[in-house]
């Protein structure tokens, strides 16, 4: 009897440990996906920016839903500096990240010697998702009580000119899921940090393409059309409509070096591929060679 209530007890403990890691993993991989996608969100928070700013600029009593609630109030007439500087960062580091290689700061577990460094980029990239998520969610909110979204400049440009957007914010997305999030969440969760499982970046595809066909890419467009309408109607640009400009055109340029980076790829796997031979060996067993095609 006690061999058997041990061998139970040791059973038992090895299913709520297994039940526990799994809970973990579930966990680890929702909390990635949400907060991957800040990226795409500010995105879509600065293109419903430059559309109410402009349209103010238009009308100058441009109905609102909820004139007097401060959640409006603050998107229509708050300064969003702090997002104007933030989002910049990430696809700078991205545009980056995809011309000379990834970045290394909170990748893996760190060694003794560089603990101090590595908790120091840990603690910013706390200070930057924390940041980014509160202008995301306030500017979000506020947007959505003011009425404003940027669909009427939607779908003005090229197919193609879309398509290199959408891979170039995917790369960013995936870069700050991989580089800032992933890392963040790893130390919260399991204590220390561990190599990008296909499992995240699956959930972050689906997540942002979710996102992108739900409202991104009726609104997203905004950035790039909105200072360009004001250019040919000779109207002032300010400093956030030349960033949100600006920002759109790095992110086809970040797609640009992801499409040129995936025909070099398949290039080379089809100039470099090898051709194996059969060969009968003296003892009549098969051997084998090969050859390059170049």
């Amino acid at each position: 009897m006690d061999s058997n209530s041990e061998k139970c007890q040791q059973n038992g403990y090895k299913l709520l440990h297994k039940g526990g890691a799994t809970v973990r993993g579930l966990l680890h991989i929702l909390s990635t996906t949400l907060l991957s996608l800040l990226i795409p969100l500010s995105f879509l928070l600065l293109a419903r920016l430059t559309t109410a700013r402009y349209l103010l600029s238009v009308f100058d009593n441009f109905p609102t839903q909820n004139p007097n609630s401060p959640l409006s109030l603050l998107f229509l007439y708050a300064k969003p500096t702090v997002i104007y500087l933030l989002v910049p960062i990430a696809s700078v580091s991205a545009l980056i990240n995809g011309l000379i290689g990834k970045f290394k700061l909170l990748s893996g577990s760190p060694p003794p010697a560089a603990t101090v460094g590595f908790r120091l980029c840990l603690y910013g990239a706390w200070i930057f998702l924390c940041v980014l998520q509160i202008c995301v969610a306030l500017g979000i909110e506020g947007s959505i009580a003011a009425g404003f979204d940027g669909s009427e400049f939607g779908q003005e440009k090229s197919l193609l000119c879309r398509i290199v957007f959408f891979f170039g914010l995917h790369e960013t997305t995936a870069f700050g899921a991989a580089v800032v999030v992933k890392p963040v969440v790893d130390d919260t969760i399991f204590g220390f940090t561990r190599e990008e499982g296909w499992a995240e970046k699956v959930a972050t595809a689906v997540s942002f393409g979710g996102l992108w066909w739900w409202k991104l890419r009726y609104e997203v467009e905004a950035l790039a059309v909105v200072p360009e309408m004001k250019r040919e109607l000779m109207m002032k640009i300010g400093v956030e409509d030349f960033i949100g400009w600006w920002l759109y055109y790095l992110t086809v340029t970040i797609g640009m070096v992801r499409v040129v980076k995936g025909v070099i790829w398949v290039v080379m796997i089809l100039t470099c591929r090898r051709r194996w031979r059969r060969v009968k060996g003296n003892d009549g067993g098969d051997l084998w060679s090969n050859e390059d095609n170049v």
